[in-house]
């Protein structure tokens, strides 16, 4: 795959925090794999770009985001899906969680806003009917290269 958008992840695959003994490298899926994803959370549209390359570079282990417990893409999306669920909270729009924390929140793109769509927050636990936040113009792209220059500055990349 020709990466456009994650240059610095792909010439960045392992970190360490400041000598602390924090290491972490990146462990990619198959492009067969983001296919499949493809066909089940975008009706086979094809993902944004960034996405994809997230996706193929560090799919399996990122160091700058946070899967959970989760041991694939696929048990990511359920877990985020079913958390809906409990909680009565529908998305509308074909949409993609890539990052979860605290066990209750998740980041996440909606799959129609192009190669490198903006970050959404979601707080599907939250009673406010306002659960759901646009995070400003950071976008996937910029989360990664911020968390790898924080993670080189010797800091948490979160």
């Amino acid at each position: 795959m020709n990466i456009q958008y994650l240059k610095k992840l792909q010439t960045n695959p392992s970190l360490e925090l400041n000598n602390s003994g924090y290491f972490s490298s990146i462990k990619g899926i198959s492009e067969i794999e983001i296919k499949s994803l493809e066909q089940f959370y975008n009706n086979g549209n094809p993902f944004p770009k960034v996405l994809k390359e997230l996706l193929f570079l560090a799919g399996i282990n990122c160091f700058v985001c946070d899967y959970g417990i989760n041991k694939t893409q696929q048990e990511l999306q359920e877990w985020v899906r079913e958390d809906m669920l409990e909680n009565e909270r529908t998305i509308s729009r074909p949409f993609y969680a890539f990052d979860v924390y605290g066990g209750s929140q998740f980041l996440f793109i909606y799959l129609d806003e192009g190669d490198n769509p903006v970050i959404y927050e979601a707080h599907p636990y939250s009673n406010n009917d306002n659960w759901i936040n646009r995070l400003n113009n950071l976008t996937i792209k910029s989360l990664v290269d911020n968390g790898i220059e924080r993670v080189k500055s010797g800091k948490n990349p979160f």
